[in-house]
């Protein structure tokens, strides 16, 4: 089969590689459309020592399922795989689970090929008036969710519901689309690309702004770098909420000082539960989330290229979808 490798630091190849087969209690899926995460590209910028050479990355998926009882079978990704039996998958946190796996991730190949095994329970069934380039987008629309839903759990009943979404990437428009789902209306992202700013404003119909000034009682972080906790720590109201979900950097930016002062919840957010993801898969079927038409589509055979792209900053759209068939 095709597929994109990651050969080392900004060097990625593609290429015949050996056929995806199916595990026990597994489907082999024909991949029909899968996302780059800004995860892929802490990978290809070499840094993240989870993800060595050579490795197919990806694991922002949807297909279709190839050969068995359920041939056909239209699904969407969740790329978490879990134990399914510890303390944190029984109590419904399975992105805790100590023996979690991702594809992307050794042991576990990637779906930036044409296919990949996944287990039963990590399918969620894809309605035929869906396409599957929509579909791919649940995974990075329930991190968002599953950030969007703590930080709300976690805000005082008594405080504005205004928010502030560092980064207009898809995880940052993703939370604002999660936030407004889930009733927040007052949603303003900032971010400084002015190419992206004018997509997310003039195509996905947001409130944005070029630099973050006002305070807000919920913070999401979409970035995750010194500079935007240190924006973050500044501009979240007192009581209110910051949740992290960004890994661009590991330390660094937190006013830990005003945090306790003024009683500043921080929130360390990853992935999703099972349930945020089917969750949002729902949410993405009956049009809660809206259109989701602010992705660009390009051929899996064009993926370094895309990457090289979005290192350069010259991808206005938050989101690319690779399609190994094209």
């Amino acid at each position: 089969m095709k597929a994109l490798v990651y050969d080392g630091v900004e060097t990625l190849g593609y290429r015949e590689v050996p056929d995806a087969e199916s595990q026990t209690g597994e489907h082999l899926i024909r991949i029909e459309a899968v996302g780059i995460c800004g995860s892929d590209m802490h990978a290809y910028l070499g840094h993240d020592a989870r993800r060595p050479a050579p490795l197919i990355l990806g694991h922002e998926g949807a297909g279709i399922i190839a050969g068995g009882a359920q041939d056909g079978r239209r699904v969407t990704i969740n790329p978490l795989v879990t134990c399914g039996i510890c303390p944190a998958c029984k109590s419904g946190r399975e992105n805790l689970c100590p023996d979690r796996q991702i594809i992307s991730m050794p042991p576990r190949e990637g779906a930036f090929a044409q296919f990949v095994s996944m287990p039963d329970r990590n399918l969620v069934d894809v309605p035929d008036h869906i396409p599957l380039t929509r579909a791919a987008l649940a995974e990075p629309l329930a991190v968002s969710w599953h950030a969007a839903r703590l930080a709300l759990e976690a805000l005082g009943a008594d405080m504005d519901r205004q928010a502030l979404v560092l980064g207009g990437g898809a995880i940052g428009l993703a939370a604002a689309l999660a936030l407004r789902a889930m009733g927040v209306e007052d949603v303003t992202i900032a971010e400084p690309n002015a190419a992206r700013r004018a997509f997310l404003s003039e195509v996905c119909g947001q409130q944005v702004v070029a630099e973050a000034t006002v305070t807000c009682a919920i913070v999401i972080d979409a970035v995750g770098y010194a500079a935007t906790r240190a924006t973050a720590s500044a501009l979240a109201a007192p009581g209110g909420v910051i949740a992290h979900v960004g890994l661009g950097e590991d330390t660094g930016g937190l006013d830990i000082r005003r945090m306790t002062l003024q009683e500043i919840s921080f929130i360390g957010t990853y992935t999703y539960t099972a349930q945020d993801f089917r969750d949002t898969a729902g949410a993405i079927f009956d049009g809660r989330l809206g259109p989701l038409d602010w992705f660009e589509e390009r051929p899996l055979s064009d993926g370094a290229q895309a990457f090289s792209d979005l290192r350069a900053g010259r991808v206005a759209a938050p989101k690319i979808i690779l399609n190994p068939w094209a």
